[in-house]
């Protein structure tokens, strides 16, 4: 890999998520290198992917290119590469495009989509977890309007216009309650000649309540606005199979449908060259210490989704959500500094600012460590923290119009089979 020659010590980083990036725009005045590899060139807030997959945003609202999120670093090099191991042995990271030695690694690399060993799922059904995904979904949902506006089959229409989604967590939960905004104000003008009736929103949880990781009070309001929007929720229901067209539940009932997404969990995106030492193995994550360190090394780290650090608070990890990356990733940046000076680190303590999801217009559920509510007032806050985070200017005033216009209008305006997609394919 073409990088320049330093006398510096060469921290590389190994994700472009919110963990790699805090990491990063905190190294500003750490005297290294600093090199980030990542698939993509552009950071996703995958918070709202769902808003990209029911036509809310365009995806340039939500992603930001790496190189301009962190040109202000004196010493920094991105590489858009694909990594296909790690040798620790040599400090070595090989990617498809070279391969690069290092002083400090910090692994950042986030979840997948998990979905437990099932094949016939994972072949069929449609993941959320990037922003080519999200547009997978859009445009499968579009398509299959149209193809049932012009189908006489009442059968047929059945299928394309339900909507199966497996896992009840936040991202489920919110996917759920944007469909149903979209069959209440959206669907009945575009196609007036459907019967929007038709269309069935079905939401699938394993667990007893929705939004299990939140409070009882959360959950029970969450279900609450959901059904109010016409939602099916089907509670402590498993799917074991999905062939394309027929969902097959664990008590043997079925159902047609040519809408099938799964958010039912994320593992860990493991790279090789690591012991199973070094990480816990049902969960590709690695085992961190209260430094960040990965088991097993004093020069790798791991932050973020896939780091499992456990602590007295959080006997089994912290939460895979975004807060615990952003303040683990600012956080070794502090240790980072401290290396390069020779002070001993300090070890890391999450600070929980909260849990919230949206259900849908003026419907969202936030807890707090005092406080639990919902209704208009958590909708506005999470609209609130959720333009905070968002990285850019630029996309916070675009996200900003956009959710101004859908709440005057009643529409989502980017309803745009930008390209087609074949599930077959």
């Amino acid at each position: 890999m073409n990088l320049p020659e330093t006398e510096k010590k060469r921290i590389i980083i190994i994700g472009g998520g919110f963990a790699g990036i805090s990491l990063a725009k905190k190294l500003k005045n750490v005297s290294a290198q600093v090199v980030l590899i990542d698939k993509r060139n552009y950071h996703t807030f995958q918070p709202l992917l769902y808003q990209v997959s029911t036509s809310g945003l365009e995806p340039d609202s939500i992603a930001y290119p790496i190189r301009k999120v962190l040109r202000k670093l004196s010493d920094f090099h991105f590489r858009w590469a694909k990594v296909d191991r790690v040798d620790p042995a040599r400090q070595e990271v090989h990617t498809d495009m070279g391969s690069v030695r290092y002083d400090y690694l910090v692994m950042a690399t986030g979840t997948r989509t998990n979905f437990f060993g099932n094949t016939d799922i994972q072949e069929h059904a449609m993941p959320m977890k990037t922003v080519p995904q999200a547009l997978n979904i859009r445009s499968l949902m579009l398509q299959n309007f149209e193809k049932a506006d012009d189908s006489p089959k009442e059968s047929e229409r059945m299928a394309l216009l339900n909507f199966c989604i497996v896992g009840a967590g936040p991202t489920g939960v919110e996917l759920a309650g944007a469909f149903a905004e979209l069959k209440r104000n959206v669907f009945p003008k575009d196609y007036q000649h459907l019967n929007i009736d038709e269309m069935e929103i079905h939401l699938f949880e394993g667990s007893d309540r929705v939004l299990a990781p939140m409070s009882p009070k959360a959950s029970k309001r969450a279900q609450h606005f959901l059904e109010r929007l016409g939602v099916k929720i089907h509670l402590n229901t498993i799917v074991k199979d999905y062939n394309g067209e027929v969902l097959t539940m664990d008590n043997g009932t079925t159902m047609y449908t040519k809408n099938f997404i799964w958010t039912a969990g994320v593992t860990g995106a493991m790279v090789a060259g690591f012991e199973t030492d070094n990480f816990v193995e049902h969960l590709n994550r690695f085992k961190v210490n209260s430094f960040n360190q990965v088991a097993g090394y004093e020069n790798i780290f791991a932050v973020g989704d896939i780091a499992y650090m456990e602590t007295e608070a959080y006997p089994k990890g912290h939460p895979q959500v975004a807060q615990p990356a952003i303040q683990q990733g600012a956080h070794l940046a502090r240790n980072f500094r401290h290396l390069m000076q020779g002070r001993p680190m300090i070890p890391f303590k999450y600070f929980d600012k909260g849990t919230m999801a949206t259900v849908g217009r003026n419907k969202a559920v936030v807890d707090l460590k005092k406080f639990r509510f919902g209704g208009f007032v958590a909708w506005f806050i999470w609209m609130f923290i959720h333009l905070w985070f968002l990285v850019g200017f630029r996309n916070r005033v675009i996200v900003f119009f956009n959710w101004v216009y859908n709440y005057i209008n009643y529409d989502k305006a980017a309803r745009l089979i930008i390209r087609s997609y074949n599930p077959k394919a």
